[in-house]
This record gives C-alpha cells, structure tokens and sequence, in this order.
C-alpha cells in the first residue's frame, strides 16, 4: 500500500514503557528513516512533551530494589562461600541500581543530550515535510478553524470529558493530508477516540470511516491498528519478526497494567465510566425505594 502514517502520542510514549530492549527500540529507526511517510503535527509534539517526564517516573517506580531479608542466611552458613557470592552480588547490584536511577536522571533533566527517544522525535517535529503540521505551517489555522466546529458539534475523535481542541486538530490535518497527497492512511493508536478493540484487533469508529469515505474517496482505505510495527509493514518498510514480536508482548504487558495516556491523564475508559454509570443507577433505584418505604 501507497500509505501515509499517522503515529497518536500515546504509541511514542510506549517507547518509555517497553521491555523489549534494542529490539524494541529499532522501531525508532524506521520512524527516523521514514519522515515522508509520517503524518505529525505541533499538537503531537505538545502532548508528547507534556507526558514525557511522567511516563518516564511511572517507568523509574517500576524499578524496585530486591528484597535482600529474604535472602539472608543463618547463622551457621554466614561464612559459607555461596552467601559470600550473593553479599557481592548484592553489592553490585545496588550499586548497577543506582547507575540506573541517575541515568533515568540525566534523561529527565538534559533530554536532547541523553534521551535517545526524544532525539529521534524531535528530528520527526523539525522536519519540514508537507506533512508536519508544525507552528510555522500557515494551513495550521484553517485546520484550527475546522477542529473548532467539529468540536462543538461533538464529532469524535473526542474523549468525553475533553475540553481539548486536541484530537479534533490531528484528525482533521490526517484528512488535509490524505485529501492533498492521494494516499491512503494508517492510524496508529490504543486510544478508545478513533475506535474499538474486538478480539485483539481495533476497528475504525463507525463516523470517523464515514466521514473519511464522504471527504476524501470512496476508493481510499483507512486503517486502525494498534501496533506500530504492523503500520511500517503495512506501507512496505522492512521490519523483523523480533519488532513484531516485541510490540505484541508489549500490548500483552499494558493490557495486564494499563499505562495508557489516558491512565496517565486520569482518563477512566468507556467501561469504567459505564460500570460507574450503572452502579450509581442502581444506587438511586435502593434510595428510592427506601424513601417510598418510609413513606407508606
């Protein structure tokens, strides 16, 4: 496919949640290599830059130092040889900890020098590519104008409680891109705005499919998917089975502790607000029925 890719802020942030060492981060490389194919905006870059530091802390609290009362001996084995070897591994092991922690620093505090992730992004922000709705860009408050109607008319993408103009913005730039260079687009994203996940795999929000097919061409496709490596294969960027791999167990380990944006930003998912909903139904229903009780 002849496609255009367009990367939602809470995909770069995984790249500070991922345990999937070189491998995982090669996928950065594609993203440097590949500026042309890459739909981006000042919108991204904001949030991005945003939740950086707190992705990163939620990343440093994960880090826990090993519980070492659990590995102490008795008495009559103090001197044996193996409890030598584990007091010198302890040792190094706090010491490698805290080598860690201040590296985890100097990212946080200098991170065009020390953060290889951010140096990578902030190559995709600065580009001057037609598809970098950066603040120099003048079409920026057309785009502007736009996201401000369909805003008010609540179209999605939109979280509920938003009070953002945020993904209204990127949506409709992807529009102006796939309408301006005649390609088809790959979104990727985890966030519940652009659609839902059904058995492991995301599906386009019923209006936003339509809105793509009414502004831009029946004939164009859009595709939803959640998993960057799966959006470079799509657009015939060479990836290894071993990025592939790494991103799946990714998602495997976010679903299991969720450390999505929106958990980041406070935003509950459409689930919890709807066991919430329905709990406080069932909450008003008992205190009316206990006042009709009182009453007769």
């Amino acid at each position: 496919m002849d496609n255009l890719i367009f990367i939602d802020t809470n995909i770069l942030l995984d790249f500070y949640r991922v345990r999937g060492g070189e491998t995982a981060l090669s996928l950065l490389n594609h993203i440097d290599g590949h500026h042309d194919k890459i739909i981006t905006s000042s919108q991204v870059e904001m949030e991005y830059k945003k939740n950086r530091q707190r992705v990163i802390l939620q990343s440093l609290n994960m880090i826990k130092t090993p519980d070492w009362g659990g590995l102490a001996a008795p008495a009559f084995l103090s001197e044996a040889k193996p409890i030598e070897i584990i007091k010198k591994d302890q040792e190094e092991i706090t010491r490698q900890l805290k080598k860690v922690k201040t590296r985890i620093e100097s990212v946080l505090k200098n991170p065009l020098l020390n953060d290889p992730v951010y140096k990578v992004l902030q190559r995709l922000f600065k580009n001057e590519l037609k598809h970098n709705l950066s603040r120099d860009n003048k079409i920026r408050f057309e785009i502007r104008r736009l996201a401000r109607k369909r805003f008010m008319l609540g179209y999605p993408p939109r979280k509920d409680n938003d009070i953002s103009l945020g993904d209204a913005i990127n949506w409709e730039w992807i529009i102006h891109c796939a309408k301006d260079s005649k390609k088809d687009i790959v979104i990727v994203s985890r966030d519940s705005d652009y659609g839902v996940p059904y058995d492991k795999k995301p599906i386009l929000n019923d209006w936003l499919s339509q809105e793509f097919k009414s502004r831009v061409s029946k004939k164009r496709k859009i595709i939803l998917t959640d998993k960057l490596a799966e959006a470079f294969k799509l657009t015939n960027i060479s990836v290894s089975k071993q990025e592939l791999d790494a991103e799946k167990k990714l998602i495997d380990q976010l679903l299991k502790q969720p450390t999505s944006l929106g958990d980041i930003l406070n935003i509950k998912p459409p689930a919890t607000k709807l066991l919430e909903l329905l709990k406080s139904f069932e909450n008003e229903n008992q205190r009316i029925s206990e006042i009709s009780g009182s009453s007769t």
